[in-house]
């Protein structure tokens, strides 16, 4: 057989296309091919995979044949698998698993040297297109002899009957994975472009073709699902179960994938709208859970994977060291205290009962800071959430075991979840011993301006979170009276305080500690004599905060505060009776400041 030689590779792309021409038309495509003009024809050895599939094309068009057997290697009892991937975790172990099996493996670029290296036989894929990786490796498997190959239903005679014209061999198996576009526009500052490059268009069309196709072809976009593709090849099984199971996950995947670059463009070219007209929120199962708020309903934890909460810290990426796993209503107060919690500067203690807090107390001595906060209100106390925004030390930790409720000086409280943002070594061993069931949790700061989400029934309900603290308002004196400095410091405090209290709400506090609190009652007057009750004589000379205005304050509820001895109250303002309410605290002294701001918490 003549040798032919080519001018150029892409002579012989050009002379590939044309294997499966009429004779007279390969004859033509071939004189073309070996007489470019102003080329040299090359002497050398053909040195790439792509021109010894061309001249394995050459030789076939000399002698008039096709050379369509050699792509078509599934349909004549040859099993194939298509492998491209970004994430090469246990290749090595897949590609020579399949290889065992009997499988030709076909694959792309850095895949197929990891493959060869592992001793694994791969035709690369321009081998099966006869066509070069284009465009920076934009186009490599956007082709029909790799997607023709996907997509063919095996039980459609015509579908096979264009294969074999075509010469396009089936594949069996389809194993890839993206671009690691969430990790690299979460990893730092990048470029739009090279965002934009790190878009993967050739994967998930893969992916979406052999999911489609999945009665026909199993798709595998998950490293973990390696051990169970093999046992499954092997038992040579036809569970369509399994299939349709891998099928969800591989679209499910691409979703997720495509949810990620839809954020990033959205925030890229819409940074001054916080809404946009549409959006997916990709959540990935972290567990599932005993049951719901009740034992009979089920129920599960999902982690929020969207872009602008990486990083974000939260109870959602908490650590767990100790104790049971987290319940439905576990993770709902353990939420409510660390939020709560993360608002304060100075050391400070947050003890919550369905994720109302029942004590805050700030303190330089968190000792001191955890038992005034106990003390607020001891018995809601019990079997609540402890919260910190300091490292739980040896000391702290042996005060939390042992400290006794303030009620009867002798019962050891007993806690569901302790959260902190650190543990020294001691001090994790020291908690550990107070009970095998005891949730330790260690959390980052819950992260600020992020976008609050709630369902309500066919639809959900979006909002900015409320991120304001004291020092983001003024405190409009509105009386006669103006607040002393302390007095100034305890409305601060309070005013934070009831901003994560349940509506309608009312905190007392004084000298940086909660003394009482009213909580979720239908009319504010119900929740401030509550909120009395609980402090008792201390409520003298103390603060007292409203999440909202004050309707009425004659023979009401600003009346009340002044009579039970207050010496400062901070609402909203925005009331039709204001005037009232300044009013009335002239005439008992007492100092009314307006904040502006209302915290509803429903």
């Amino acid at each position: 057989m003549p040798l032919h030689l080519v001018s150029s590779p892409a002579a012989a792309a050009k002379l590939a296309a044309g294997i499966r021409a009429s004779p007279r038309r390969r004859r033509q495509l071939l004189s073309q091919a070996c007489h470019f003009p102003n080329h040299r024809a090359s002497l050398s050895p053909l040195s790439s995979s792509g021109e010894r599939s061309a001249g394995r094309a050459m030789a076939a068009a000399e002698a008039g044949v096709s050379t369509a057997p050699e792509a078509s290697f599934s349909a004549t009892g040859v099993k194939q698998a298509l492998i491209s991937l970004s994430d090469k975790t246990d290749l090595a172990n897949l590609g020579n698993g399949l290889q065992r099996l009997g499988f030709s493996i076909i694959s792309t670029g850095g895949t197929a040297s990891s493959l060869e290296s592992a001793g694994v036989n791969v035709t690369k894929v321009e081998e099966i297109t006869h066509f070069p990786e284009m465009l920076d490796g934009r186009v490599k498997t956007l082709h029909p002899s790799i997607h023709g190959g996907i997509l063919a239903r095996r039980d459609q005679k015509h579908h096979l009957q264009a294969l074999n014209e075509h010469g396009i061999g089936t594949f069996d198996v389809v194993v890839v994975n993206l671009y690691p576009f969430y990790d690299k526009v979460t990893s730092g500052a990048i470029s739009f472009e090279d965002g934009i490059e790190n878009i993967d268009i050739g994967g998930p069309t893969l992916i979406r073709a052999a999911a489609k196709n999945h009665k026909d072809v199993l798709v595998v976009v998950d490293h973990k699902d390696y051990p169970a593709l093999l046992e499954y090849l092997e038992g040579k099984q036809d569970d369509q179960d399994f299939r349709r199971k891998l099928a969800w996950k591989a679209f499910q995947h691409v979703a997720s994938y495509d949810s990620a670059v839809s954020e990033w463009l959205w925030k890229q070219s819409n940074k001054g709208d916080t809404f946009p007209p549409s959006f997916t929120v990709p959540l990935s199962l972290k567990s599932t859970l005993r049951y719901g708020e009740n034992p009979h309903q089920k129920a599960a934890f999902y982690s929020d994977k969207s872009l602008s909460l990486v990083n974000a810290g939260g109870i959602a990426t908490a650590i767990q060291h100790h104790g049971k796993e987290m319940s439905y209503n576990n993770y709902l107060d353990a939420d409510a205290a660390w939020n709560c919690v993360s608002e304060f500067e100075s050391p400070t203690c947050v003890v919550v009962k369905h994720t109302n807090p029942c004590g805050v107390a700030s303190r330089q001595d968190i000792l001191e800071a955890y038992r005034l906060a106990v003390k607020a209100d001891p018995v809601s106390a019990f079997g609540g959430i402890v919260a910190f925004n300091t490292t739980i030390d040896e000391d702290l930790a042996r005060e939390i075991r042992e400290f006794r409720s303030p009620t009867d000086g002798e019962t050891r409280m007993f806690y569901e979840i302790v959260v902190a943002p650190g543990y020294t070594e001691k001090g994790l061993e020291v908690l550990k011993g107070k009970s095998k069931t005891l949730r330790i949790l260690e959390a980052k700061p819950s992260g600020k301006g992020m976008l609050s989400l709630r369902q309500v029934s066919g639809g959900w309900l979006a909002q900015e979170s409320d991120d304001l603290t004291p020092e983001d308002i003024t405190f409009t004196k509105m009386s006669e009276r103006a607040p002393e400095d302390s007095e100034l410091s305890d409305a601060k405090f309070a005013w934070l305080c009831v901003k994560h209290v349940k509506s309608n709400a009312i905190v007392i506090a004084k000298n940086n500690c909660m003394l009482g609190m009213g909580s979720g009652q239908p009319n504010r007057l119900e929740s401030l004599r509550i909120a009395f009750r609980k402090a008792g004589e201390e409520a003298k000379g103390a603060a007292l905060a409203s999440d909202a205005f004050f309707p009425f304050a004659w023979n009401d509820a600003v009346e009340e505060a002044c009579q039970s001895g207050v010496a400062v109250i901070a609402e909203p303002g925005g009331s039709i009776r204001d005037q009232d309410a300044v009013d009335c605290c002239n005439k008992y002294g007492v100092s009314l400041l307006f904040t502006g701001v209302r915290h509803f918490r429903h």
